[in-house]
């Protein structure tokens, strides 16, 4: 199995949070957002605008992060959760989803509708956490989240970085077979093509993404995004996200994480 909600993982950390307001004059007031550093976002709601927080949550603190759904796989998959949380009403993935009720707190809206998005395409079969920072805030949902979304408490762990290969075993490979194939359909991997490779020790699979999404979606044939399968070579379960991760970042170089929060970003990501 992949990493599990309280394991530290590979890649950047994009989440989407809950602010819940404890000032006596606001109590109960809730603001979405999106972050890539939820201690210095938590923060920057605290100092202001003139510390970079948003506009409504500004004077009004202090604000607590109660909880944050991370794992997204970019910061446009969060920013787009961010959105559709913000605006139910105006999601074509959530208008199943009822109206906040009479007499019903706008914190356990929140929830409500968090709570369907998990259940919803797509973000039902993205490798997402869900985590309360602050337990004494914490509430069953209803409908549960499907049962590969784990429930984590606390801070997120440290950002782990993917491992990388030696130069040598690198070059021992290429002497070794100098057209490196896929375990799946036996095609020579170009050069261009980026391969999905089995994070487990000693496990030499690599694979076309097409070549082992049909494999794990043998089980699926209904679905057009895996969950999770076996690998063939190992025989351990993996989970998609985590493999689509390792992937991303054995290729990409380590860069300075940038807050997105400005909401003229959210226009733009309507689902």
């Amino acid at each position: 199995m992949g990493p599990t909600g309280g394991a530290a993982r590979p890649g950047r950390f994009f989440g989407v949070y809950l602010l819940y307001c404890l000032n006596p004059r606001h109590r109960g007031r809730v603001y979405v957002g999106f972050t890539v550093n939820p201690a210095r976002r938590v923060q920057q709601h605290n100092g202001g605008r003139r510390k970079g927080g948003a506009w409504r949550t500004s004077g009004r603190g202090p604000w607590e992060m109660v909880l944050i759904v991370h794992g997204f796989p970019s910061a446009v998959a969060a920013l787009r959760f961010e959105w559709a949380w913000q605006h139910p009403q105006a999601s074509r993935r959530l208008a199943h989803v009822g109206p906040r009720l009479r007499g019903e707190a706008t914190f356990a809206f929140h929830l409500r509708v968090l709570a369907h998005m998990l259940r919803a395409p797509p973000w039902a079969r993205l490798p997402l956490t869900l985590r309360w920072l602050r337990a004494d805030f914490r509430q069953d949902l209803c409908p549960p989240p499907p049962p590969h979304v784990p429930l984590a408490f606390g801070p997120p762990p440290p950002r782990a970085l993917a491992p990388r290969r030696r130069a040598a075993d690198t070059e021992s490979e290429l002497e070794h077979d100098a057209e490196t194939r896929c375990t799946l359909c036996a095609r020579v991997l170009q050069d261009e093509e980026d391969p999905l490779c089995c994070p487990h020790p000693g496990c030499s699979l690599r694979a076309h993404v097409i070549c082992l999404a049909q494999e794990f979606l043998q089980e699926e044939p209904g679905q057009l995004l895996p969950l999770e399968g076996q690998c063939p070579g190992c025989k351990n379960s993996l989970l998609w996200g985590d493999l689509i991760w390792l992937c991303r970042m054995s290729t990409e170089e380590e860069e300075e994480d940038s807050e997105l929060e400005e909401e003229h970003w959210t226009d733009m990501l309507e689902i």
